[in-house]
């Protein structure tokens, strides 16, 4: 079959055409994640107005001293993408991916398998998770079609993006480290730290991203181009990466090629977090990010290829970094005038100790396409289902668990995440929106029963 260029426009499908009016309103009518924040902060100062005895001078203050009262956090979130971009591009991580992608033998297995292979990689973090899934699906690609198999790229990238679906789940979940941290806003909230054996390792946790993963390849299985449909295949070179300069003309160049210093800070990394475990530590964001960072240390072949990593890694950071800020000061609006209650006492007054759960996930939802940043979101959400779910007698691993998944979710049709991986696809949002759609709904439905089943003691 002659291969498609990616602005090609086949045939609608029917999922396509089903999904059209959707793609006209996220292409058309969604606006940036920063333009969010800006309007967010505005509506929290005049809500904080109205429903609060504040004044102006002091809803400004509030928000003025919250501005710089995530910067610790913010620095935390973005090494977690910028590591896990990194690392996902490192020579050996992208040698085992080119293996990896021989190993598809159908179509269905294809598309399978990229899904499995992001939603693995999302579990260990979700930088690398989000490289990962778009990575894999164009070495899939490239590989199937020289095999004859005749895949739908769309789907490959989609069923990548897919894997993000449950990031909050796994090992670099914001709030759930968050809440492990000592001395985090959580921490200090709680007057405690909430160990990841409650979140990330609780046994229905665990069984839910199991039981995700298994529903979400059904439900992408099932809506994969059969036989005779349409397909948009790979239409350019998979394999065109950025090339390294490292060439050796001065002394400086040999200190910069020598594989003997990134091999020294990496297995110094790796001894401080084993003394760490050893003695008793638990894991937290920094801990995590060390993580990463000692694995990139060893896997990289000299200072030169890291900086190199890091640069191309740096361009999906920006954006995240200026946004935090923002959050932080809608933060310090909801604390110093007293709002937090007030979100807080709606809460309480329509939920109950069963119901509290599936609320907060469907409200994290709900948020999540206004703060897209899954930290970002904890930071305003957060000590407001917090302080909701300890009135009410919940666990607040519950809460932390309920706003992961609301995250988490609408991700599949929120572009903010998107973006990077369309763009290193040739995609555009509409080409995976109807694959994403099949994504939300089989994903959602497994989040909303396991918070109904934890809340009703299940």
């Amino acid at each position: 079959m002659a291969i498609a260029p990616p602005d090609s426009k086949p045939k609608s499908s029917g999922l396509s055409a089903l999904m059209r009016p959707v793609n006209l309103v996220v292409e058309r009518y969604i606006p940036s994640a920063l333009a969010f924040a800006i309007t967010l902060t505005f509506v929290v100062a005049i809500l904080a107005l109205i429903l609060t005895d504040a004044g102006p001078v002091e809803v400004i203050n509030g928000w003025g001293d919250g501005l710089s009262g995530l910067l610790a956090f913010m620095t935390q979130m973005a090494l977690i993408l910028l590591l896990g971009h990194t690392l996902a591009n490192t020579g050996p991580v992208r040698k085992a991916l080119a293996r990896l992608g021989g190993l598809p033998k159908t179509v269905i297995q294809a598309y399978l398998f990229v899904f499995v292979i992001a939603a693995v990689a999302s579990l260990i973090s979700w930088g690398l998770g989000l490289v990962v899934g778009v990575l894999v699906a164009k070495e899939v690609a490239e590989q199937g079609r020289q095999k004859g198999l005749n895949l739908h790229f769309p789907l490959l990238v989609a069923a990548g993006y897919s894997g993000y679906v449950i990031w909050h789940m796994g090992y670099s979940g914001s709030g759930t480290l968050t809440a492990a941290t000592e001395g985090s806003f959580i921490a200090e909230q709680l007057g405690r730290t909430i160990p990841i054996s409650e979140t990330i390792f609780s046994w229905w946790n665990m069984t839910a991203a199991v039981v995700t993963i298994l529903v979400v390849a059904l439900a992408l299985a099932l809506v994969a181009p059969r036989r005779g449909d349409k397909v948009i295949e790979l239409g350019f070179d998979a394999r065109n990466t950025d090339t390294i300069d490292d060439e050796v003309v001065t002394p400086a160049d040999r200190i910069d090629a020598s594989r003997i210093l990134t091999l020294l800070v990496g297995l110094a990394l790796t001894a401080y977090i084993v003394i760490h475990y050893v003695q008793g530590g638990t894991a937290g964001l920094d801990i995590v990010n060390w993580t990463f960072l000692a694995l990139i240390f060893l896997l990289v072949r000299n200072p030169f290829e890291l900086i190199t990593l890091v640069k191309n890694a740096a361009s999906n950071v920006g954006e995240i970094l200026l946004q935090f800020p923002l959050y932080a000061g809608i933060m310090g609006i909801l604390a110093t005038t007293g709002l937090i209650t007030v979100f807080s006492d709606f809460v309480v007054s329509v939920a109950t100790p069963a119901t509290f759960g599936v609320l907060a996930f469907l409200s994290a939802g709900v948020v999540n396409f206004f703060v897209p940043s899954g930290g970002g979101q904890f930071a305003v959400q957060g000590p407001i289902m917090l302080d909701a779910a300890q009135r009410l007698g919940v666990d607040p691993s519950v809460a932390i668990m309920a706003i992961a998944y609301g995250d988490q979710w609408t991700n599949m049709i929120q572009p903010f995440w998107a973006l990077p991986v369309l763009a290193i696809a040739a995609l555009k949002m509409r080409d995976i929106l109807g694959y994403t759609m099949v994504t939300l709904i089989a994903s959602g439905l497994v989040f909303g029963v396991t918070m109904l089943l934890v809340g009703s003691g299940a």
